[in-house]
């Protein structure tokens, strides 16, 4: 499979900066990337921006509620997401699970939703500074991929995204040897789950990943792609990290 390159604005964004995705979708249709591109923007710019780049690149939601509908006030069900013109949504990001309370089981059922609606999941996993201090990094992310990962993951509806909870936003990224360890690790947890044909499913490493280490992230073996911060926010560092994946 292609690897995957997301960008993941969090809250930030209103539709005075949906240039940034015009700009976004002139760049890739000059310079055709070697991965597949998706953003997500907020839920309040989706719609907005599904006409602005007008199927140039995948958009995808950042949350997604278990049900279709109801009385859920301020909630967004995953067919939402995706009548608005996404076809991805991230769940169980370190944020919702830490700010938010999240546990594994919701984000299983979070991706069961995504699945319903026809939306492709992309799982976060990732340890936090003392879980990695403590030597637990390897079996804190085996448990939560055991727990946030549904029966029926495949290929073709799940993705992965490796994401240090303590690299997050901070400028500090594992080594090179730690990432290539972890996605290695994940590999192998995902094969004992659901067999050989997980061989195929992407793991994104995320944290910190900017214009200036994406290389080097993204040649490890097992690396199937990025999911992007800060650096998705504008579009020329964006595609930097896009250019960095060299065609297979």
């Amino acid at each position: 499979m292609r690897k995957l390159v997301a960008g993941n604005w969090k809250m930030n964004g209103l539709a005075a900066g949906l240039g940034e995705l015009t700009a976004l979708k002139d760049i890739l249709k000059s310079a055709p990337p070697a991965c597949d591109v998706v953003v997500c923007p907020p839920a309040t710019l989706i719609a907005q921006a599904a006409w602005t780049v007008k199927g140039a690149f995948a958009l995808g939601g950042q949350d997604c509620h278990v049900q279709a509908k109801g009385a859920f006030t301020g909630d967004i069900s995953a067919e939402m997401i995706k009548d608005a013109g996404a076809s991805h949504v991230i769940v169980g990001h370190s944020e919702r699970r830490q700010y938010h309370g999240e546990t594994s089981a919701d984000v299983a059922r979070k991706a069961q939703a995504a699945w319903r609606a026809g939306l492709t999941a992309i799982i976060c996993i990732g340890e936090s500074l003392d879980q990695r201090k403590a030597g637990s990094a390897n079996h804190v992310c085996q448990s939560q991929l055991s727990e946030s990962i549904p029966d029926g993951a495949a290929p073709a509806n799940t993705v992965i995204a490796y994401e240090p909870v303590w690299a997050i936003g901070t400028g500090v990224t594992p080594t090179i040897a730690d990432i290539a360890a972890m996605h290695a690790h994940i590999r192998g947890c995902l094969v004992a789950r659901l067999g050989e044909g997980a061989r195929e499913m992407l793991i994104l490493y995320g944290g910190s990943v900017n214009p200036d280490n994406a290389a080097d992230i993204l040649s490890l073996p097992e690396v199937g792609g990025a999911l992007v911060g800060g650096a998705s926010l504008k579009s020329q560092d964006f595609c930097r990290v896009v250019a960095a994946v060299k065609p297979s």
